[in-house]
């Protein structure tokens, strides 16, 4: 196995960075500061260096982009278009497609009363898409702190959306995303993603009924996170995850008409888990099976997001419901972590294009494809150890 060239690697060290809590809004300003030279960005702490290594790269001139690194001369690109969008184009319309999710819930629950049985599954699909929109999508900007300028209301929003909708602790979410997962893309034992495995499952267990059980897992996994907070993080996490869960039993119970404790779970369970087996696909589909690196002999950011990253192509559904940040603009994301997923949508054209000018990869395949790839090597992707890939030659 040969070595990767040395101006291909990353300069700063590839440890956690410390114990230091990751903001949902920590490293975002790095978009819209223009680089100089072929310096790296100076930021003020070892988490916001980090994270903006994500926006500019870092690194010594390469051949053909005027002494700047290729992450650089994107991150230039990106950056013009940023700055020419309006507020609406760069947060309002993600915030209104989460306004309507919160608004489809009334009804919802009204539906959800109802004796007759078309009119009740109709109310059973408006609740589990509200909620799939919120706990997914709305989750996952709020993670990032796409949904606001402010620091305060992005930690704001990340407690509410993580904590109160998605059932999970704010602070394990967005250091376990943030932290590791953006930061150490498919580098082995960081953010390989191989927390998603369970190997002691058979393959159709695992991808087609297990993940049915995401939303009984994930409160318990809070739980089990809790341990590393303080006693004011932990406490006011168990209560936020109470408050998202009782408010939906009681406004079943007094709004819907439900009677019985365990029906009233059922109708609970049913609604959050009706988007878990895409859930749980598009998290597997888009890295593992790539290129994985050693904590040691890892490439470059620009290199290592464009071998470890994949999109799937639109999805009408899964682009309303998950955010084109997760399903068809993931390259974009993983490059640009920090931009909401209408301007993911947008800089795809220009990313895409940039990409294939330098001869970098630009991955993308099918879901149906993805699924019969991962059903039919189950046990090499997610049972055994993935191997380590050294880039060679990418020029």
């Amino acid at each position: 196995m040969q070595n990767v060239p040395e101006e291909w690697r990353e300069e700063q060290s590839v440890g956690g960075g410390g114990d230091k809590d990751v903001k949902p809004w920590e490293g975002r300003e790095a978009l819209f500061q223009r680089n100089t030279g072929n310096s790296k960005q100076d930021m003020s702490t070892g988490e916001e260096k980090e994270n903006g290594e994500m926006m500019n790269g870092g690194g010594k001139g390469m051949e053909g982009t005027d002494k700047e690194s290729l992450m650089m001369e994107l991150t230039h690109l990106v950056q013009k278009t940023v700055k020419e969008s309006s507020w609406w184009e760069r947060r309002g319309i993600d915030i209104t497609i989460l306004a309507l999710a919160f608004l489809l819930l009334p009804p919802a629950f009204l539906l959800l009363g109802s004796s007759q049985t078309l009119v009740f599954v109709l109310g059973m699909v408006l609740m589990g898409v509200s909620h799939a929109v919120i706990t997914i999508k709305g989750t996952h900007l709020a993670s990032h702190g796409s949904l606001s300028e402010s620091p305060i209301w992005a930690d704001v929003w990340a407690v509410f959306f993580i904590e109160v909708c998605g059932s999970f602790a704010a602070r394990a979410g967005v250091t376990g995303h943030i932290k590791m997962h953006h930061a150490h893309t498919n580098v082995i034992g960081l953010g390989d993603s191989s927390t998603w495995k369970i190997p002691y499952l058979p393959r159709g267990v695992y991808l087609f009924i297990a993940p049915l059980a995401v939303p009984v897992i994930t409160p318990l996994v809070a739980l089990g996170q809790l341990k590393e907070h303080s006693m004011g993080q932990a406490l006011r996490t168990v209560l936020m995850v109470f408050l998202g869960l009782y408010a939906q039993y009681w406004l079943l119970i007094h709004v819907s008409g439900f009677q019985c404790l365990y029906s009233t779970l059922l109708c609970m369970l049913l609604s959050r888990a009706m988007f878990s087996l895409p859930y749980i696909h598009v998290n597997i589909f888009q890295h593992i099976g790539l290129p994985m690196f050693s904590p040691t002999r890892r490439p470059k950011r620009i290199y290592q997001m464009t071998h470890g990253v994949l999109n799937l192509p639109r999805n009408p559904l899964l682009d309303w419901i998950f955010g084109h940040s997760l399903i068809n603009c993931h390259v974009e994301h993983h490059l640009f972590p920090f931009l909401s997923d209408n301007m993911c949508l947008k800089v795809k054209p220009i990313v895409s294009q940039y990409l294939k000018e330098k001869e970098l990869p630009y991955q993308e395949d099918s879901y149906l494809s993805r699924l019969q790839l991962f059903f039919h090597k189950y046990q090499e992707l997610m049972v055994f150890a993935p191997p380590i890939t050294e880039l060679v030659g990418v020029q």
